[in-house]
């Protein structure tokens, strides 16, 4: 699962790239991006024009997974022996914290349908990205992965998806808060990144036409991009 990458390309390359008109971003910083921190992404707005924004690193939870947390915050409550009725249940469930989803897999299921139009999709540019890795001592340590081209920092985009006007508590400590969130789609990986992280990698949209196409055409076509990049196309770094 990929909960690092980098992105150190200016506005202006991300844009021209990506065919974008307008930017709302200022300066980007050249920064390693983590979960639910903000990344600029490039969407459609609502007038139609393409831009560059930015927006939190996760999209909502299915609501299962948030039962499931509150469900056992009530459990710890009723063994101390305080009565949770439906009421103060639906409360709880209101306020239990969503960290996110920041990697997308199952594009077949229901909560993820909405999100999956061309107005909820966008690019989300990077430089390169982590996978979890082990050192010869089996201690953590991310390995970085990069388009296999001369340029030390080449852009590409991960296929995105958003939400905008999110409402819920991503955090205790900072409450209810109004956002925009995204996340981006994963599928079966191709070396050098299967010998690192058999399970997954990122959708990487490289090509002119497959940007396109990923922002502007119908699902049935859409989902085609949900591939792996042939094998060696990226290098680990």
């Amino acid at each position: 699962m990929c909960n690092l990458y980098r992105q150190r390309s200016g506005p202006q390359t991300i844009m021209d790239l990506a065919q974008a008109l307008r930017s709302n971003v200022g300066n980007l910083e050249p920064r390693d991006i983590y979960p639910d921190y903000a990344a600029p992404i490039v969407r459609t707005g609502a007038d139609g024009v393409r831009e560059l924004v930015e927006a939190r690193w996760g999209m909502p939870s299915p609501r299962n997974i948030l039962m499931e947390k509150t469900g056992k915050r009530a459990d710890k409550l009723r063994a101390k022996g305080r009565i949770i009725d439906p009421a103060e249940f639906a409360s709880m469930l209101e306020l239990e914290p969503d960290t996110g989803i920041t990697n997308v897999r199952r594009t077949d299921s229901r909560h993820w349908q909405p999100d999956l139009t061309p107005a909820n999709r966008c690019l989300v540019p990077f430089t390169a990205f982590s996978e979890p890795g082990r050192d010869g001592d089996g201690k953590y340590q991310p390995i970085w992965f990069k388009l296999n081209v001369d340029d030390p920092d080449p852009l590409a985009f991960f296929a995105g998806i958003h939400r905008l006007d999110w409402t819920g508590v991503r955090r205790a400590k900072t409450g209810r808060e109004t956002i925009d969130l995204m996340a981006f789609l994963t599928t079966e990986p191709s070396e050098p990144v299967k010998s690192v992280h058999p399970k997954a990698m990122p959708v990487i949209l490289t090509e002119p036409d497959d940007i396109e196409t990923w922002m502007t055409a119908p699902w049935e076509i859409a989902k085609e991009l949900q591939r792996a990049l042939p094998d060696d196309a990226l290098v680990v770094i």
